[in-house]
Formats: structure tokens, C-alpha cells, sequence
């Protein structure tokens, strides 16, 4: 009986067990960090660690209640399940508009069903639909200010008499940036004695801003949030973006005031300097909404409405593309704090809305992330300063010197300034200089400059709001640096910087190899895809800022292994669906803020390589997280865009487009010159068509699915019929695009007796054969461009051709980016050859990233996805690679040597993962649980 007894509770001990070897270590609300603002139920997850090998989770239990009430919203019981990513919570109380956050934790028990501790809490809150209750205000309408409607205002459309008198008739107070404020109380006065203020406990405050085309706002005189150029842009006719802060350390008892101030952006681009394109939506406009809520379960709602003044900011002039003018003198102190006299203040205007629907901001917002500090100076003499004033196109001031901070990047300068009220000090920025060594603009926009009015107050420390460049120097004029002889008594630079802007989504990954070029072109593009990296993936952070497609997916598996896209690429994916045209056309961008238009533009305003993106992005995104609700949710965008390109097709060929745009021979690169337009788009219309069947598939649509596998064989037989050469097994041209995309896609195929076509392999060899040889007979060397870039580094990756690729990229020649290293580039340029090239800031030409992980870190996702793949590939004369990618489950790491005949290979494995590991010359391959592993085999 006692034996009975003791072995029972033994028995019982694992349920009371602690599982003492696992950690939850991060928790997330559809896959971000913080708190996060849903639309309807959404998705939990949760990362967890161990000190042992082979941990992994047998079950969980998720626990969800309101923040403050502590009303239990959900329990989900233990549920036993491995899952730990983009777990449904369907059956909990989510409540539309509810007030309150919510608090969720989670507990898991492990593989020998001991359980966890509970982890921390962490926060969601369910967007409002009371935000648009409010009202938009600010200093005029879009009716009484005259906009010219359209979105072709662009290149010589701006130099019509028609379009410069319509914009010139626009009244001026609608470019004009503006302070906006308003006082409020919380909490309740005590009766008779109004200089007492209530124990009444805010719990919960809660303000959603939008401010277009940007805003910085600011609370009881401090700036709320750190980000720039809120919020991201977008079409505004289609997607307007609010922000969500949690302000509830900011407000006091009592009186409270709440401070906006107002700049253009893309909102309202109406030129002055230099503008790439001409585009208004309306006037800078506010909505605000501030939900207060007390401990005894009372609340308040500040919004925005005509009891909010207004008055101008000392930002006189900004243009996102012309730059900014701030005048410190028109500074009124106080402005966004309680106390200020606003008597002389303006009543504002209630406006109209902008007719895109409200979305919560999911994506991460810009901000400065990096800062340089000079590296060189170099002042101009009285005859450079003549010279550089011919080459400019300007007057430079004979006070000028120029700074070169050593990195190009995407951002604007700040200054520490001491000087006498009225002093002007002018910052010219760009990434080249002319040949007198001022800063030269000619590629890249000009006149763009920034004009800071000195208020001579002491020091004083400014950077621009509303406006960014690519830049890497910085031409000061009326100013001397700290320390130099200052005979004409100019205000004093006490400090300047450079400040690094971008989009604040984590940097995800690390590379390291031995070899010297590998390393700094991995920082190359780096560099230039954070310049890029703003509210959208521009082209670049200069000349155009605008959101050219077909980087997204041509450069996205590089993208996906080193930032977290979780939030940002949803939102670029609802930038495309809110630019495609009724008709199911995609443009080339998105946000398309301009129409390409008239003789030569055609290809500008669609290209299959670029518009593609809309179908070929989700699965990209889908392989790297588990994520199939972009493919679900624009499957009709997908389908509408494929059943346009069918109009456009003849005999299943595709005639238009860019084609391998900026391809690589001896001339100058733009539109594809070694292989055929037609070839290029037709191969992406068969991609397209064959990623919708994949879609049709995933969302149940068997009708689809066989009309598009019909469309699908009609193309691929058209194709073949069209461009390939049976004798010479080359299709197209025979240059390196040509045979690379049919490679890459599988088309290499033959027609049956039936006309039914078959993988042929024996075509697929001749065919990869004519590829390398084009290669070797380049001197290992490439010939591709913006497109064919991809195809030819992984088709020659997939067909096991490493050696190969690492001599193309492994010199300091062009094309390659050791030549760009050579000539002295800090980001990757848009050409090959960046003395041929209009901007030394493009990310276009990025696609060795995507090699240097998948093949020679190795690391590669599969189709489920809580598995990884480990293949790591030494070649040429590399020693060793050290890299880590972070997993939605946790910090993948792999660290290899080969030495004397000897590859080691030490990796780390997520919790709650396995990794299928392949190691070089061995054909078996080793299934590893989770944890830290050392492998040696004979190379």
C-alpha cells in the first residue's frame, strides 16, 4: 500500500514540475514587439530558450486580460501543440474599439511536459474606429487654395504655361508649415479650491495622431516619440496612416497641452526648388484623438476639432524634395506648453478629409540611426569658388568649405551654432563633388539646401523636419568652424553631423568571411539599402525617392535575411494594391505619386519585371516567415494584375517593359541592350501565372487553378516557340539574361507528340552549359543588369556552380563590386561602373546578398517552417564564414573553417526548432534538434 502510494506520487511529479531549462525570452502580437494596435483577433507568438540541447515545446497555455480592469478576456487551457508563431486567438473576447488594452502571457510546457514559468505580459490594443469622428483641421482648404488636381505633373508637363500658371495661382498659405495647439484638463477639479487638483488615477492614455504630410508632436513641451517623417507615406486617396502612443507617463493633473507642428512631405509636394514631380492632396492637415482612462473606469476623449488654434512655424520653407528654411527668430517659446498667451493665435479651419481609408501604422517608423562626424575639411579659394558658381548654377558664397563626413547616406545634417540674431547659415548637401571640390548636384536634384536664420540666443542645435538627401558632403556657407580665424565675425559651427535616417525595422543578421570584398560589398548594401529604406523601398534618397517595384522582390530574399520585414512588408504590399489600376495594370511604383506620361514614357509606367512584385513578394515573404495572409488577402489583386498581362500578350508574348534595365556592356547602361525586352517580360508573365496557381492552390480556387495551369502551358509553349534555338540550345540573344531566366523558372522544356510540354534535361544541360560559357568567355565576368542579376547568381547557385559565381564578384574590375570599392563608393551605386552612373546610392544591384546567405552561410528556410536547412558552401580560397540570422523562433548562428582539408562547422540551433544540416562532399544529410552542435568532416 505505501509502495502504491510513493510510486503515484512520483508519477505525479512531472505536473508539478518547473521546467527549469526553458525560458520565454520574447512575446509578440502578430509577429512585433511593443504595443501593438490590431484590426480584428490577432496572432501571438513567443521565442523561447534553453541551455540544453533538444528543447523544444509540447503544449502552451495563453491567458488574456484587460489591462487595467484585470477582466479575464480568454484562457486557452494547455494546448498541446509545437506551435509557438502566429498562434490564432479567434475565440477571445477581442472587442472592436474597447478602451482598454489588453495584457496577454504565456506559459509552455516542454518536451518531458514539465511546464514553464509564466512569462511576462505584454500589450495589444484593437484599433479605433472612432479616430475618424474627428475632425481635420488646419490653416485652409483644399478648395479655397486652389490645387491643380493630377498626377502628371513631371518633367516637361512642368514647363507648360498652363501648369505653371495653375501653380502659381495656389494660395501660398497652403504650403506653409504650422503650429497647432490645445490645452486640456484631466482629471477633476476639487470644489472650492481650484488650485487643488483630484487623486483621480489615470491608468490608460492613449493618443492616435495624423498629421499630413508630416508632423512632430509633442506634449506638455516635449517631444512624443523619436521618429522622422511621420507617418509613412502612401496614396492618400487610398491608405492614410495614423500613428498610436502610449502617453500615459506625459500627462499631468490639471491643465495639459498639446503641441503639432506641420510640414508637406509627399502629401503636398508644390516645388520652389528643385521638385522631381508636382503632386497635392491638400494642405497640411491634423486629426487627433486622445483617450484618457481613469481608475474608476471613467474616460475622456480630446479630439481634434475648431477649438485648436493655430499660428506659422519658423519653418519657412520645406519641400521634400527642395529641402528646408528655418528661421530660429519666429520661435515662440512656450508654444506647446501650458501657460503660453495664444490670444494672438488663429482659430483653425476645419478642412476635408483625405478620402484614404484610416490604417494604424504597423510598419516601424524612420529615424535618425546613425550619426558621422567630420572626416576632412577643405576650404574653397576665391577662384574655385567662381568656378564651382559657373558649374553649379549658383552663387557660392565665398565663406564656403566643404565637409566630407565619409559616409554617403540618406538624411540630413545637424548643427551646434553660436552667432548673432539674424546670421544666416546655408548647408549644401550631396554625394559628389565638382572638380573645384564643391558640391555638385548635377545627377542628383538641384537646388537643394537647407537655411537655418540664426535667433542669437546662445547655442543653438537644428535639423531639418520635413526634408532628407543622399549625401556624403556638406558645403557650409556663412559660417567658420569652431577654432578657425573668423575675421568677418560668421557665426560659429560648434558641431555638425551627419545623421543617418531610415526605416527603424531590425537589423536582423551578421556576415563575416576572409574574404576582404565579400565583407565591405555585404556593407555596401547595407548602406545603400537603408538610405532606401524610408516609408517605402525608394530608388533612391536624392533625384527621385520614389518606390520603384521591382527592387522589392529582385533584391527580397537579401531583404528578408537581413531586416525584419514583419510589419514593413505588409505595408508596402498595401502601397501596390492601393496603386494598381482598375484595369488590373500595375505601375512601376508605389505610392504612384506621378503618371508617366508622352513619347518614351511607356515603359516607365509599366514593366512586368516591376509591377510582378505584387504576386511574386508574398511567396517571398510567405517562405521567410509562415505567413501565408498576404497571399490570402491579395489574391484578387494578384489575379486582376495576371488577367491584365493576358490582355496585353500576343500569342502569349509580352512585348513591353524595361527588360534587364541597366544591363552591363561596353555603353552607357539604361534600357536593356543584350537581351530581348519581350524575352524578359514574357518569363516574368509566366512567373506571375505560375506563383497565382501556387495562390489558387493555398486559397481553395480549383477553377483557377486549371485555368491558370492552361494559361500557364499556352505561355510556356510560346515562349519556347519564340526564343529558343533548338540547334544552339540558346534562347534569345544567348546572353547571360536570356538563358538564365528559363533556367531559373523551369522552362526549359519540350513538347511531347501530344504538345504536351516535359522537363527536358538534356536541353536544361546544353542550355546551362551556353550560360557558363558566356561567363567564362566574359573572363568570368557578367553581363546583367537590374533584373537578370537574380537569375544568373542563383541559377548558377542552384546548378551547384559556386566556384563560378565567387571568380564573377571575387576582383577589384568592373563589372563588380570590389571596382566600386576601389573607386571609393560607401553604398552601392546604380551602375556597375559608377563613373557612368547618375547616383552613387541605388540598392538595385544588390543581389549577391541573398547568395552570401543562402549558399555560403547555407541557411535556408523550408516548407515548414519550424525547420531550417544548413548547407553551407566553402569555395574559392575562403577560410571561414561567421554569420547569425534571427528566426521568428529565435538567433540562428552559423560558424565555419576549412583548413588543411578540415571543414568545422559549429552552429546554433533555435528552441522549439530543427535544422537539417549538409555538410560539403557528404550526401546524407544530419537532422539536429536545438541547441549548440560541432560537425567535422574532411572537405
Amino acid at each position: 500500500m505505501n509502495i502504491k502510494k510513493y510510486l503515484l506520487l512520483f508519477l505525479c511529479l512531472p505536473c508539478f514540475m518547473q521546467a527549469k531549462t526553458i525560458t520565454i525570452s520574447r512575446l509578440t502580437c502578430e509577429m512585433q514587439e511593443g504595443l501593438v494596435v490590431v484590426e480584428g483577433s490577432p496572432r501571438l507568438g513567443w521565442v523561447m530558450e534553453s541551455p540544453e540541447n533538444g528543447t523544444r515545446q509540447s503544449a502552451y497555455e495563453i491567458d488574456i486580460r484587460e489591462a487595467f480592469t484585470g477582466r479575464s478576456v480568454w484562457n486557452s487551457g494547455k494546448v498541446y501543440s509545437t506551435q509557438s508563431q502566429l498562434v490564432s486567438i479567434e475565440e477571445a473576447d477581442i472587442r472592436p474599439d474597447n478602451p482598454f488594452n489588453y495584457s496577454w502571457r504565456v506559459r509552455v510546457w516542454d518536451e518531458t511536459d514539465a511546464p514553464s514559468e509564466w512569462s511576462r505580459e505584454a500589450k495589444f490594443r484593437s484599433a479605433s474606429s472612432r479616430l475618424s469622428e474627428g475632425k481635420w483641421i488646419g490653416a485652409i482648404t483644399r478648395q479655397n487654395a486652389h490645387l491643380p488636381e493630377g498626377r502628371k505633373f513631371h518633367g516637361g508637363e512642368l514647363k507648360k504655361p498652363e501648369v505653371k500658371a495653375a501653380w502659381e495661382a495656389v494660395d501660398t498659405l497652403a504650403k506653409k508649415s504650422i503650429c497647432l495647439r490645445r490645452t486640456f484638463q484631466v482629471g477633476d477639479r476639487t470644489e472650492g479650491n481650484t488650485n487643488r487638483q483630484s487623486g483621480k488615477k489615470i491608468v490608460e492614455a492613449t493618443a492616435y495622431v495624423c498629421g499630413l504630410g508630416f508632423y512632430e508632436f509633442s506634449l506638455n513641451g516635449k517631444k512624443v516619440g523619436n521618429s522622422e517623417f511621420a507617418p509613412l507615406w502612401s496614396d492618400y486617396d487610398k491608405t492614410v496612416y495614423y500613428n498610436t502612443y502610449d502617453v500615459t507617463e506625459q500627462l499631468r493633473h490639471g491643465e495639459n497641452a498639446v503641441g503639432i507642428l506641420l510640414g508637406n512631405g509627399f502629401y503636398n509636394v508644390q516645388g520652389g526648388r528643385y521638385r522631381k514631380l508636382q503632386i497635392s492632396f491638400g494642405p497640411p492637415t491634423l486629426l487627433f484623438e486622445l483617450v484618457i482612462n481613469y481608475e474608476d473606469g471613467t474616460s475622456t476623449t480630446l479630439r481634434s476639432d475648431n477649438d485648436w488654434k493655430y499660428d506659422f512655424s519658423p519653418v519657412t520653407f520645406n519641400c521634400i524634395y527642395g529641402g528646408e528654411d528655418y528661421d530660429a527668430r519666429r520661435e515662440q517659446k512656450g508654444w506647446n506648453q501650458v501657460g503660453f498667451d495664444d490670444s494672438h493665435w488663429r482659430p483653425v479651419v476645419i478642412q476635408e478629409a483625405p478620402k484614404g481609408i484610416l490604417r494604424p501604422q504597423m510598419a516601424p517608423p524612420v529615424k535618425i540611426m546613425e550619426r558621422y562626424d567630420i572626416q576632412k575639411v577643405t576650404k574653397l579659394n576665391a577662384e574655385q569658388v567662381a568656378s564651382a558658381s559657373k558649374s553649379t548654377k549658383r552663387t557660392v558664397d565665398p565663406s564656403a568649405f566643404v565637409l566630407d563626413m565619409g559616409q554617403n547616406l540618406a538624411g540630413f545634417p545637424e548643427i551646434t551654432v553660436r552667432g548673432k540674431r539674424g546670421q544666416k547659415v546655408t548647408l549644401l548637401v550631396a554625394e559628389a563633388l565638382t572638380d573645384e571640390g564643391a558640391c555638385n548636384q548635377r545627377q542628383t536634384g538641384r537646388q537643394h539646401y537647407y537655411e537655418y536664420t540664426l535667433k542669437g540666443e546662445g547655442d543653438e542645435t537644428w535639423h531639418p523636419r520635413f526634408s532628407y538627401y543622399g549625401f556624403r558632403y556638406i558645403q557650409v556657407e556663412g559660417a567658420v568652424l569652431k577654432g578657425q580665424k573668423n575675421p568677418q565675425k560668421l557665426p560659429v559651427l560648434k558641431n555638425i553631423q551627419s545623421c543617418f535616417v531610415f526605416n527603424s525595422a531590425k537589423k536582423v543578421s551578421t556576415f563575416e568571411s576572409s574574404n576582404r570584398i565579400f565583407n565591405a560589398a555585404h556593407r555596401l548594401i547595407e548602406k545603400a539599402v537603408r538610405s532606401n529604406m524610408q516609408s517605402v523601398f525608394t530608388d533612391c534618397p536624392h533625384r527621385e525617392k520614389l518606390g520603384w517595384l521591382e527592387q522589392v522582390h529582385l533584391n527580397g530574399p537579401g531583404l528578408l535575411y537581413n531586416y525584419d520585414l514583419t510589419a514593413y512588408a505588409p505595408q508596402i504590399m498595401q502601397n501596390m494594391a492601393d496603386a494598381q489600376h482598375a484595369n488590373g495594370a500595375m505601375p512601376t511604383t508605389a505610392p504612384e505619386y506621378v503618371v508617366f506620361e508622352g513619347p518614351g514614357m511607356d515603359a516607365f509606367a509599366e514593366s512586368p519585371e516591376w509591377g510582378g512584385s505584387l504576386v511574386i513578394f508574398p511567396f517571398m515573404y510567405y517562405e521567410t516567415y509562415g505567413d501565408d495572409s498576404l497571399i490570402k488577402k491579395y489574391y484578387p489583386n494578384m489575379r486582376r494584375y495576371v488577367d491584365y498581362l493576358k490582355t496585353r500578350a500576343e500569342m502569349g508574348i509580352l512585348s513591353f517593359g524595361l527588360g534587364d534595365w541597366y544591363d552591363y556592356g561596353d555603353f552607357r547602361a539604361g534600357f536593356s541592350r543584350n537581351t530581348p525586352v519581350p524575352l524578359v517580360a514574357t518569363a516574368h508573365y509566366y512567373m506571375t501565372v505560375m506563383y497565382l496557381i501556387k495562390a489558387a492552390k493555398m486559397v481553395g480556387n480549383d477553377f483557377d487553378i486549371h485555368y491558370y495551369t492552361s494559361l500557364a502551358h499556352e505561355i510556356l509553349a510560346a515562349f519556347n516557340k519564340c526564343f529558343l534555338n533548338k540547334e544552339t540550345a540558346q534562347y534569345g540573344t544567348g546572353s547571360q539574361c536570356s538563358n538564365a531566366l528559363p533556367l531559373f523558372l523551369q522552362m526549359t522544356q519540350d513538347s511531347d507528340e501530344q504538345g504536351s510540354y516535359q522537363p527536358d534535361a538534356k536541353l536544361d544541360e546544353k542550355v546551362l552549359m551556353n550560360l557558363i560559357k558566356d561567363v567564362e568567355a566574359h573572363g568570368n565576368r557578367l553581363t546583367t543588369g537590374d533584373v537578370g542579376n537574380r537569375y544568373l547568381i542563383q541559377t548558377l547557385a542552384r546548378n551547384g556552380q559556386h566556384e563560378l559565381i565567387y571568380k564573377m564578384f571575387n576582383h577589384e574590375e568592373a563589372p563588380g563590386y570590389g571596382f566600386q570599392l576601389k573607386f571609393g563608393a560607401t553604398t552601392l551605386t546604380e551602375q556597375w561602373d559608377p563613373r557612368q552612373g547618375s547616383s552613387w546610392n541605388h540598392f538595385m544591384m544588390g543581389q549577391i546578398d541573398e547568395w552570401l546567405f543562402n549558399s555560403l552561410v547555407g541557411i535556408r528556410p523550408s516548407t515548414t517552417y519550424q525547420k531550417f536547412i544548413i548547407a553551407p558552401q566553402p569555395v574559392g580560397d575562403l577560410k571561414y564564414v561567421k554569420a547569425s540570422y534571427e528566426t521568428l523562433y529565435g538567433t540562428i548562428v552559423v560558424d565555419w573553417t576549412s583548413q588543411n582539408g578540415t571543414f568545422t562547422l559549429n552552429i546554433s540551433v533555435p528552441v522549439n526548432t530543427t535544422a537539417v544540416v549538409y555538410l560539403p562532399g557528404e550526401k546524407e544529410p544530419k537532422e539536429i534538434q536545438s541547441g549548440t552542435y560541432k560537425l567535422v568532416c574532411a572537405k
